[in-house]
Order: C-alpha cells, then sequence, then structure tokens
C-alpha cells in the first residue's frame, strides 16, 4: 500500500523560514508528478507548488519568489522551502504524487496533511 508522509510543519513567526518534506512508502515502480496544497480555514484546498518527473515546476501566484518546491527521487521525496511566511500562509500543508503502485496504472495518493502556522 503506498502511502505519504509529510513532516515540518509547525509554529513559527511571520518572516520566518520552514521546509516541509513528503516521503512516498510501500510498493512504488515509478513516481511522476508531486506537489503540495494547502487548506486555510474557512477556505477550500489551493495549490501551493507542483513538480514533474522532469523537474519543471510550477507555483501560485501568491508564493512566488518565497517558496520553492524540489524532490529526490533516490529519496522518494518531495521538498517544499517556505520563507517570508506570512501569516496568511497558516494552513494545512498536504502532499500529493502521482504513482504506480502495484497495479499498471498511475493513481493520485495523498498525506495526511501538516499544520504551518505563522504568529507572532
Amino acid at each position: 500500500q503506498v502511502q505519504l508522509v509529510e513532516s515540518g510543519g509547525g509554529l513559527v513567526q511571520p518572516g520566518g523560514s520552514l521546509r516541509l518534506s513528503c516521503v512516498a512508502s510501500g510498493t512504488i515502480f515509478g513516481i511522476r508528478a508531486m506537489g503540495w496544497y494547502r487548506r486555510a480555514p474557512g477556505k477550500q484546498r489551493e495549490l501551493v507548488a507542483s513538480i514533474t518527473s522532469f523537474g519543471s515546476t510550477e507555483y501560485a501566484g501568491f508564493v512566488k519568489g518565497r517558496f520553492t518546491i524540489s524532490r529526490d527521487d533516490a529519496k522518494k521525496t518531495v521538498y517544499l522551502h517556505m520563507s517570508t511566511l506570512k501569516p496568511r500562509d497558516t494552513a494545512v500543508y498536504y502532499c500529493n504524487a502521482d504513482i504506480r503502485g502495484d497495479t499498471p496504472w498511475f493513481s493520485t495518493y495523498w498525506g495526511q496533511g501538516t499544520q504551518v502556522t505563522v504568529s507572532s
């Protein structure tokens, strides 16, 4: 069974930095796109950043220049480095990935989420 587990969330002051990690485990034969989403209180989930298997990245307008997504395929891990954090970045952050497990096709998997709180 494929699982995604996030870590690295926590409480940080405005202007601070955090690095989120998301590790994929289980029977995995391939990983395509990986990404980070977030859901703030009272709002819908929104895309933060994504990265393809070729390393091409896409960012939401509200994080450009502040967040960086990267991946380490050998470790089956995707990272989100967040800097210059603002209170409005407070949310539960989720990773997702398109993974081929023990089936012939790719499926989208989600992590359980990690809380990021930006507050003084």
